[in-house]
């Protein structure tokens, strides 16, 4: 019997390797980016056709390669970052394991130019399926110009599972954002189908974050830094008020490489516990410097997972500099021992004399000889005697019109006038038009079998959901213009989504126009907005919504933008209501197709019997 066992060819075991390194074409990119980087390039260009499939190009002016290494970094394993086993520990560059181009030129067709600043001619090299096609000397630019055609050619699986281009592109972007927030100090340009996407000059961290995130991001974020004697930490925190549902603006980098953390990130999210509500997730852009022998970074094919020596050490010190920067900016309250500045600015005559306030204490004062609102007459030993035949109502009317101002307004402050009115025909109507509202977030009444508890926030939903749906339906829905329109500044990937449901969003009451590349503006909102709601953060919340809805595959764009404007005007938790507001508000959800549940499948009201509450009180 002849032997089985055999040495994979070398193409072969590069394709395997490419599906470990080269998953997507956002992994090429980030390879090829890094590469150059570790070029020492000033200035970097990303060009990308069909998001990546047809060609992923980058061009830097870094100190390029002469024709030996041309060659050589298309062998597998060939790199001039390691010399020996000890230098795995110390890793202090990006591309470090000779992986990256060989596996990229065994699923694709690759060019390469490169040129050193003294050589006088560079080399250009072609190589398709880990076969060199030619090489030959060239006119080119210093440094490196690297352009992959036809990513996964020879492996039709794995290009048939590729995602939309608008994914594939968002993921190109994703990586394309992380990596030049990591290296400020180096010019970078993102270009798609001949289209400029992003245009980033060289400066610091901050202008780096506003040139992707907008200019307002400069009133968003707080200064984060503390050195010690393991791990210096710097960077920024955004503040509490613009904090999201999404985390998408969360970036941890080690060494100037992203990483991913969980751990880490809980220590910047208890930061903040008690100064944003529950189910919002703080911005921050952190950066750790740290010596290379305390992590290794070699434990994840992407290398987006490291480990570190001591990560509880490195945890307490991102929590208390968190802490330390929000208290520092005023954000949380702190207590200063030493020195009181409020009073600074104010001018004194000295001149004059300063008497200390004069306080008179009047030693026979009795408090209980004569009660607030009692007789002169009524003694302190038959106090609670005499305030027991009071009426309750009396007593407790404070806290009762806390609970529910009986006041008629004119007009509710969440427009529930402009709901058409039904009458409730339900197996369990509620009485009167009594309601309790409790901790500002439950609508409690009486009904014919118990008590019926709404929560506030969900029952809205609902019906802005059902109204939404029904004049988007009709055609019905109103707009208001606004006196002064409004530029909102996008990343990428959210300006490709708003393009692809610019119909959608119209048809529910926005009249957004492009005014320059992922710069949008807005003229016209739904007419129920409020006045004072900012049009910024309400696309942004609309976006961040409909994206966290897409995992839901039932649901069409129309319905999705639906539930999404749904939950951001809908009166929130800790709002206190009226009984005008209160009765609008069950009087509506009643006339509702679907009043039980919310649009995301919550429930909204639930019925506590009366035997129940008979079985709490036995004893």
């Amino acid at each position: 019997m002849s032997d089985i066992i055999k040495l994979l060819p070398d193409s072969v075991a590069n394709q395997i390797a490419a599906g470990e390194v080269i998953q997507r074409p956002a992994s090429a990119v980030k390879e090829m980016l890094e590469n150059s980087i570790d070029a020492k390039a000033s200035n970097i260009k990303l060009i990308i056709k069909d998001a990546g499939k047809t060609l992923i190009q980058v061009v830097d002016d870094g100190i390029g390669m002469s024709e030996t290494d041309a060659r050589m970094c298309f062998e597998r394993h060939a790199t001039s970052k390691i010399t020996n086993a000890d230098d795995l520990f110390s890793i202090k560059t990006l591309g470090f394991r000779g992986e990256a181009l060989a596996s990229i030129a065994s699923i694709a067709r690759v060019e390469l130019k490169s040129k050193r600043e003294d050589d006088q001619l560079g080399t250009e090299i072609i190589v398709e399926g880990s076969v060199v096609e030619s090489q030959m000397p060239c006119q080119c630019s210093k440094g490196t110009s690297i352009s992959v055609k036809n990513l996964f050619y020879n492996t039709p699986a794995r290009r048939n599972f590729l995602k939309s281009d608008s994914i594939e592109k968002g993921n190109i972007f994703n990586e394309f954002l992380r990596v030049s927030l990591a290296y400020p100090e180096i010019g970078f340009s993102y270009y798609h189908n001949n289209e400029l996407v992003q245009q980033l000059e060289a400066g610091n961290l901050k202008q780096r974050i506003s040139g992707i995130f907008g200019s307002n991001y400069n009133q968003r974020l707080v200064p984060i830094e503390e050195s010690t004697q393991i791990v210096k930490v710097y960077g920024f925190i955004g503040k509490p008020e613009f904090s999201k549902k999404k985390r998408g603006e969360q970036f941890f980098f080690t060494n100037k490489r992203f990483i991913k953390s969980a751990y880490l990130n809980h220590a910047i999210e208890q930061a903040y516990k008690d100064l944003i509500s529950e189910g919002l997730h703080p911005s921050f852009f952190i950066f750790l410097d740290i010596n290379a022998d305390m992590i290794d970074v070699n434990v994840h094919p992407t290398k987006t997972e490291i480990k570190f020596q001591d990560e509880r050490f490195i945890y307490q010190i991102l929590y208390a500099s968190a802490k330390r920067a929000l208290g520092q900016h005023n954000i949380t309250p702190t207590l200063d021992f030493e020195r009181e500045t409020a009073f600074d600015d104010i001018v004194i005559d000295k001149t004059k004399e300063i008497r200390p306030p004069q306080i008179n204490v009047n030693p026979d004062y009795n408090p209980f000889d004569n009660p607030i609102g009692k007789p002169s007459n009524v003694s302190g030993k038959n106090l609670t005697k005499h305030v027991s035949h009071e009426k309750w109502e009396q007593i407790f009317s404070d806290s009762k019109t806390s609970f529910s101002n009986i006041t008629q307004v004119e007009q509710s402050e969440l427009s529930f006038q402009n709901f058409e009115k039904t009458n409730i025909e339900n197996s369990e109507k509620y009485s009167g038009s009594k309601f309790l509202q409790i901790q500002a977030r439950f609508i409690v009444s009486p009904v014919k079998s118990g008590m019926m508890i709404i929560d506030q926030q969900l029952a809205h939903e609902r019906i802005l959901f059902e109204k939404y749906l029904k004049c988007t339906s009709t055609g019905k829905i109103s707009s208001q213009t606004l006196l002064f329109p409004e530029q909102v500044k996008l990343i990428e990937s959210d300006a490709e989504l708003i393009r692809e449901i610019m119909a959608e969003i119209t048809a529910i009451g926005f009249e957004i126009s492009e005014f320059s590349k992922n710069t949008f503006v807005v003229n016209a909102v739904p007419a129920d907005i409020p006045e004072n709601q900012n049009t910024a953060e309400l696309v942004e919340t609309l976006l961040e919504n409909y994206k966290r809805n897409q995992s839901d595959l039932t649901i069409d764009v129309h319905t999705n933008l639906c539930r999404s404007i749904a939950k951001k005007l809908s009166v929130k938790h800790g709002k206190y209501l009226t009984e005008v507001e209160m009765n609008a508000l069950v009087d509506n959800l009643f006339a509702c197709q679907v009043p039980n549940m919310s649009p995301s499948g919550k429930n909204i009201l639930t019925i506590v019997t009366t035997d129940e509450l008979i079985e709490r009180f036995k004893s």
